[in-house]
């Protein structure tokens, strides 16, 4: 899986691009980059990614010059009842829900985002269904995620995620979806990645699909 080496490499050069413009000024701050992740908590590339990949960004200090928003929805379906039908099953749903509580309990970042990077690692191994375990593992209070859950919280929460998501413009195409500063990096299913970097230079990354398309639902 090679999706966290392409948005880490990306980002290394996207960030030097601005830092290294002649067109901005020493003077003046330079905003954070935006980064968006559109996923789903079952898919084994998001997992890929978050684990593998967004990890890097804040044991190298990346992080300060990034604003990271985690967006737990992917290719799920919303019916006409309110119900939900996810590509990876039932337990995804359930999981995105989870995630979903987590970030609204803990909207500190590297509270919410070790707390999901423990889900993610256990989805990663298929061992999912303990992923309740990841409460001891990281010292956080059940208590809020499980009533958030159980409250129906939650799946207000992944509404208006399924609101965020179909919004996207372009609209996401596959999971994981990642966004930077509001234009999608895409990987197309002819295993060809593109990205335009800096309006002048691009990069071009090859090797199997990396994706989970809703095509399959």
């Amino acid at each position: 899986m090679g999706h966290h080496r392409f948005v880490y490499l990306f980002l290394l050069s996207y960030v030097s691009c601005l830092i290294c413009s002649p067109s901005s000024p020493s003077s003046v701050t330079a905003k954070n980059v935006s980064l968006s992740l559109y996923y789903e908590t079952l898919c084994p590339y998001s997992a890929d990614l978050i684990v593998n990949g967004f990890s890097k960004i804040f044991d190298n200090g990346l992080i300060d010059i990034v604003d990271l928003k985690l967006v737990p929805y992917g290719n799920t379906r919303v019916g006409s009842d309110g119900s939900m039908t996810c590509l990876h099953g039932p337990y995804e749903c359930l999981l995105n829900t989870v995630e979903a509580c987590v970030l609204h309990s803990w909207p500190d970042l590297t509270t919410h985002f070790t707390f999901i990077h423990c889900v993610e690692s256990l989805a990663l191994e298929g061992k999912q269904r303990g992923w309740d375990s990841c409460f001891k593992e990281t010292g956080m209070e059940s208590t809020p995620i499980l009533d958030c859950v159980g409250s129906g919280l939650g799946a207000k929460l992944e509404l208006q995620f399924a609101a965020e998501t179909n919004a996207l413009e372009p609209p996401q195409e596959y999971v994981p979806w990642v966004v930077v500063d509001g234009q999608p990096l895409y990987w197309a299913n002819n295993c060809t990645h593109y990205v335009r970097l800096c309006k002048l230079h691009y990069i071009r990354l090859q090797g199997t699909q990396r994706c989970c398309s809703a095509e399959a639902m």
